[in-house]
């Protein structure tokens, strides 16, 4: 079995996660790309991408005296088919400091699909010196299920309050539950032009739009600053996976561009490559 991952395990680079589930790939495929020297081992990264699901998972920390923890938060996803394991909530998209009194941070997990989400626990080691956690509630959104769902809380995680409980298993709240068209993958390939001062260290965003007026929602293709500062770069190619609404077979026009701001903003763009996958990675 060859399980080909590509990518980083670290807090601070990609999505923050340092546990990553894999899922295999034929041999030929291996052996074929790392003979191609055109074809960068990345690519198989990517493809694990494409096959797993992405959830963003928001956290509020109630606004009580001492409700926020210094402890190692850590989230189990269960579906009707599997679960996600346990996942380290390490790296808050929205705070530096994160489970802080009243403040909702953002995370991303992936997975392979597990199913429609049917409960989550969630809990922390107890570690550090403020580790009594206020959980008011987790709110986790699938794309690619068309779900958002709403899970309260309301109570302490607490060796000294409550019950003594320091991780809780809790269930959506149904009329809480927002559906929607489920969100297909795109496989993203974007050229920058080999002349003087064509990189970018800006906040890149596209917008794909298809017949009969649909279009997508703006999204940034990188994940962080870091990232904006890795890709774009002069005669790069960078290819991205983002999970976008479904514009149907055509697409026919779309829009991408930056935020400006920073020292090296200004950007030139050769080409964009678009492929929107189906559901087994193809």
């Amino acid at each position: 079995y060859y399980f080909p991952c590509q990518r980083w395990l670290a807090v601070e680079e990609d999505d923050g996660q340092i546990v990553r589930e894999l899922v295999p790939v034929d041999e030929a495929f291996v052996k074929k790309d790392s003979e191609n020297d055109g074809q960068s081992l990345a690519t198989l990264g990517l493809e694990q991408k494409a096959k797993s699901t992405t959830y963003t998972v928001k956290v509020k920390t109630g606004d009580k005296k001492n409700a926020g923890t210094d402890a190692n938060v850590f989230i189990t996803l269960y579906g009707s088919k599997d679960d996600t394991g346990i996942v380290s909530l390490k790296a808050s998209k929205i705070n530096k400091n994160k489970f802080e009194r009243g403040k909702v941070d953002e995370f991303i997990v992936e997975s392979v699909d597990i199913g429609d989400l049917k409960k989550i626990k969630i809990g922390h080691d107890n570690k550090g010196n403020s580790t009594g956690w206020f959980l008011e509630w987790v709110e986790i959104d699938a794309p690619s299920l068309g779900q958002c769902l709403k899970f309260p809380c309301g109570r302490w995680l607490d060796k000294s309050e409550d019950d003594g409980a320091i991780e809780r298993i809790i269930f959506p709240a149904e009329l809480q539950t927002t559906e929607y068209i489920p969100f297909v993958p795109y496989e993203i390939t974007v050229y920058t032009s080999d002349i003087f001062g064509a990189g970018t260290d800006a906040d890149v965003f596209i917008v794909l739009y298809g017949s009969d007026g649909i279009c997508t929602q703006q999204k940034s293709l990188c994940l962080n600053k870091r990232e904006q500062r890795m890709y774009f770069e002069r005669n790069s190619v960078n290819q991205f996976i983002v999970e976008l609404e479904d514009v149907g077979d055509i697409i026919e026009k779309i829009r991408i561009g930056h935020k400006g701001g920073g020292l090296n903003s200004g950007w030139h763009l050769d080409r964009v490559a678009i492929r929107r996958l189906l559901p087994n990675g193809k």
